[in-house]
């Protein structure tokens, strides 16, 4: 696919993905990472739907959606991991169902790690793919430390899922439920002595205002 749509631009073949969407047959969403031939820390990014032809060919396949996004990803010190698609049950209408892609991102100093994970959601509209949910914040692990004990951490676990309660914009709201814990180690003799702090859960209510999901209140604990 990527021969025949960018046959002039370099592929990030490592980033790349093709992945089945398993609630329809023969159906395949496929994820083309192309670096800026301007600024190589910053890439376009073509996301496909493809649907497998009649005669179960399976080197042969059309194009249902699509959407092409300039500079949609960049990194500088927080290097882009991996790409994962995500084909979990986001049914947000009757005649909606979205699919997911996460952006793993991984920071290159020891001392203060910086993995995330974000989750955007796309919606086929005919020929066209819409991202109706960009790039929230899923998973974060932050800190410092002095690479041998001493030190603090935060990391934020969340999960999304569609809420079966609201629905604004003909869209289905959607609840992002977090969890958050903290943790400080310190030397103490030969021991390195660790503490941890596990927050209450919180859920935030996410609703489609026509274009996009936004949050609209302040999150409240479970």
């Amino acid at each position: 696919m990527h021969a025949q749509l960018h046959p002039q631009r370099p592929l990030d073949h490592e980033r790349a993905v093709c992945e089945p969407w398993r609630a329809f047959p023969g159906r395949f969403v496929v994820v083309l990472p192309m670096p800026r031939p301007s600024d190589r820390e910053a890439f376009d990014l073509e996301v496909l739907v493809l649907q497998q032809a009649d005669n179960g060919n399976t080197d042969r396949h059309r194009i249902e959606s699509r959407l092409y996004e300039e500079s949609a990803l960049s990194e500088d010190a927080i290097r882009i991991g991996e790409l994962k698609v995500d084909t979990a049950r986001y049914v947000l209408a009757p005649d909606a169902r979205a699919f997911g892609l996460r952006v793993v991102r991984q920071g290159s100093s020891r001392a203060n790690p910086y993995p995330t994970e974000t989750l955007s959601l796309y919606v086929p509209r005919g020929p066209k793919l819409a991202r109706v949910l960009d790039e929230l914040d899923v998973a974060l692990e932050r800190g410092e430390w002095d690479t041998n004990c001493a030190g603090s951490f935060e990391t934020v676990r969340g999960t999304l899922s569609v809420s079966k309660n609201g629905a604004h914009g003909g869209y289905a709201d959607l609840v992002l439920r977090e969890s958050r814990s903290e943790s400080r180690s310190t030397q103490q003799g030969e021991d390195c002595v660790t503490h941890q702090r596990q927050d209450p859960p919180r859920s935030v209510v996410l609703r489609y205002d026509g274009a996009t999901y936004r949050a609209t209140r302040a999150a409240a604990s479970d």
